[in-house]
Formats: structure tokens, sequence, C-alpha cells
């Protein structure tokens, strides 16, 4: 009766598993193939290195594009998760007082769609350039500061902190509001001030959920392709948009290039995702 309580779950789950592992198994085993030369759209079926030695070379692009995007996931990530633990503190301690509608609002755009919003006000020909110059603040709206589409990914960033805050902010709610009041009273009436609160009892009990949430975003992040290409310039780039570019060369023989390029950024994320799973378990 134990074994069928145990195994039951995974008999259930095991038409959906099935269908993904086929998936995920023939897209990387595709990708591997075609990263060792194999191409058969042009007949080579070679097997060979070339790809992975241009690919990896000191002074290939792939290493600007590799920093463009760690640059890019870390600052997203790590702010992001700074304000949403302060906004989340915030809506616990208002025990009802207001609601998260907000924040499942903000939830409901897509990235694209919110990226395309942005690009629609922060641009040097969007409304608020425009309202500025209108309102004599600047000369003309080229005096705008560049905030999207600049060689520093702030467009990008701005973006991606807009639209994780709030998915933050609810994984770190929910464990604050899952947790008793208790741990925090005690500290109050022992005489501890609102940040030593903050800092010896709340961090530590959401602690291992907004590590988890954070790996998460960061693996989002530095895999996502469609706000990069949208918010960012021709150079640098993020990994997924310089894979992409190999994949649209004319030379079907560059395409090996942006596999390559696409296992890095999978095993990236691949690592990222095992270590927040075992966060949320140590969280259980």
């Amino acid at each position: 009766m134990r074994d069928k309580l145990i195994f039951s779950p995974w008999l259930s789950l095991a038409p959906a598993l099935t269908i993904v592992f086929v998936l995920l198994g023939a897209s990387l085993l595709y990708a591997i193939t075609e990263s060792l030369g194999f191409v058969r759209v042009i007949g080579q079926s070679k097997i060979s290195l070339d790809a992975y030695r241009n690919t990896l070379d000191l002074n290939s692009e792939f290493w600007t594009s590799l920093e463009f995007s760690l640059w890019i996931s870390i600052v997203s990530t790590f702010i992001s998760s700074a304000i949403a633990l302060l906004l989340a503190v915030w809506l616990s301690e208002q025990r009802g007082k207001t609601d998260t509608l907000a924040l499942n609002w903000n939830l409901a755009f897509p990235h694209l769609v919110w990226s395309v919003a942005l690009l629609l006000f922060l641009s040097q020909s969007g409304l608020f350039s425009r309202w500025a110059a209108s309102l004599g603040l600047i000369s003309t709206t080229a005096d705008f500061p560049v905030l999207v589409r600049d060689r520093f990914g702030i467009g990008i960033i701005l973006s991606y902190i807009g639209k994780e805050i709030p998915f933050l902010t609810i994984t770190i709610l929910s464990v604050l509001r899952s947790q008793s009041v208790g741990y925090d009273v005690v500290a109050e009436n022992l005489g501890a001030s609102r940040w030593q609160r903050l800092r010896y009892v709340t961090i530590p009990q959401v602690m291992p959920a907004l590590i988890a949430g954070a790996l998460l975003v960061f693996g989002f992040i530095f895999s996502s392709y469609e706000v990069p290409a949208l918010l960012g310039v021709g150079y640098p780039r993020a990994l997924p948009v310089l894979a992409l570019r190999f994949f649209l060369d004319p030379d079907l023989r560059a395409r090996s290039e942006g596999m390559v390029i696409s296992l890095i950024i999978t095993l990236i994320v691949m690592i990222v995702a095992v270590v927040s799973l075992r966060m949320g378990e140590r969280k259980e």
C-alpha cells in the first residue's frame, strides 16, 4: 500500500513527463550533433570541434556577450530581490490593510509587452522625452538621457526589474504570511529595533525562498532573448541574441557555433535550476 502511495504521483505524471523528456532529449541531441559539425542541411557529416574552438577563442565575441549577460542577470536579480524583500516586509506588516492586486496585475503582462511599453516611454523619442521637452526641462528630445538601447543595458535591466519585483514579492510574502507573528513580537518586546528584527528574524525566515526565487529569476533572465533583442544594441549583445545571429547567418556552417552557445546557456541554466530546487527542498 505504501509503495502505491509513493509511485502513484509519478505514474499519473508519466505521460506528461514522457513528452517533456522526449522533446528535450531530441532537442539536446540535435544541438549536440550540430555543435560537433554534423549539419545535414549542407551535407556536412564530419565530426569536428571547430565550432567549440571558434566560440571559446579568447578573441571571440562570446566572452563579451557572456560578460554582458552576466551583468544584466546579476544586477537585475540583485536589485529586484532587494526591493521585493522590502516591499514584502511592508505588505506583511499591513496585515490585510493592502492587497496584492497591483502585483498580480503586473504579472499578467508578458515581458515583451512590458519592454515595448518601456521603449515607448523611455526612448529619446518617447513620451517622457517629449513631455520633458514641452515643459522646458530639456532643449530637445535628443537631450533626454539614453535609457533604452544603450551599451550598458540600462533599459534591459529596468525592464526585468519591473517584471521580477512582483514575482519575488509574492514569493516572499507567501512565506511571511504563513509564519507566526510571535517571533517578531518577542523580538520587539525584547527591545529589538526595526532593523534588528528585519536582520535577525525576518530575513532568516525568508532567505531560502528568496534565494530559490532569485536563482530562478537569474536563470530566466540569462536565457531570455526577446527583451535584450528589443532593448539592446548591436554590441555588446546578450548570449541568446548572439546565438540567433549565428542561426540566421547565410553561411549555414555558422549554425554550429550558435548551437555551442545554446548548449552553454542550457548548461548554466540547468545548474542554476538544480541549485534553486535544492534551496526549495531546504526551505521545506
